[in-house]
């Protein structure tokens, strides 16, 4: 036996003989708020620009249309999707579409010029979208490698503040929060984007679903 198994053995022992009383969680924070849409959406759109986001809005019925025109607008010829989303959304424009799956080597994802995908739930208050790897989502890798990420959000997915968000999510889902491109600061407080996730994060907005 290892001196680490040792150790962890111990304190599992340890553990079985004087479990931690389960602890009492204060929920005395705001929750249940609300706003009218318009409000919602100019909050959470306030904050994904100051990440420097960029954002558009649509109706369900524009969703091809905005989409071909954002990849479009990014140069991107080839993109990869998630295997739930809505073909439709992508029926506008002329690109190739590749789906992702579990076969896919992560490393291949960097290939890809843009990857679109939809997403579970997003905060107005702090401008965070919520991904929690549903069909139409995928899987986590597909929305930190590709150097860009097309997400759609749908306004009556949009919560006005973290809690509210929390209680519409699935808390055994994996989740993935995104606020902004990926960005980090070096020693010298530099930014530098693109370090950890997408460096051109791109919201598109539904109004009416």
């Amino acid at each position: 036996m290892t001196a680490r198994e040792t150790v962890l053995g111990r304190v599992r022992d340890a553990l079985a003989l004087a479990p931690p009383p389960a602890a009492a969680v204060d929920r005395a924070y705001r929750r249940g708020r609300d706003l009218p849409d318009a409000e919602r959406l100019a909050l959470f759109t306030d904050r994904l620009v100051d990440y420097g986001a960029q954002v558009r809005t649509c109706t369900a019925a524009e969703t091809a249309t905005a989409l071909a025109d954002v990849l479009d607008g990014l140069g991107a010829r080839r993109v990869g999707v998630p295997a739930g989303l809505d073909r439709s959304w992508l029926a506008d424009w002329d690109g190739v579409v590749e789906e992702d799956g579990a076969d896919v080597p992560p490393p291949d994802l960097a290939t890809f010029d843009a990857v679109v995908t939809s997403s579970a739930v997003s905060c107005a208050e702090t401008g965070t979208i919520f991904l929690d790897g549903s069909a139409d989502q995928g899987r986590r890798a597909l929305s930190l490698v590709p150097d860009v990420h097309v997400c759609v959000v749908d306004l009556s997915s949009l919560a006005v503040g973290v809690p509210e968000a929390l209680a519409r999510l699935v808390p055994e889902r994996p989740t993935t929060l995104i606020s902004g491109p990926s960005a980090t600061s070096d020693i010298e407080l530099e930014r530098v984007e693109g370090v950890h996730g997408p460096r051109t994060l791109v919201v598109i907005v539904r109004t009416e679903v």
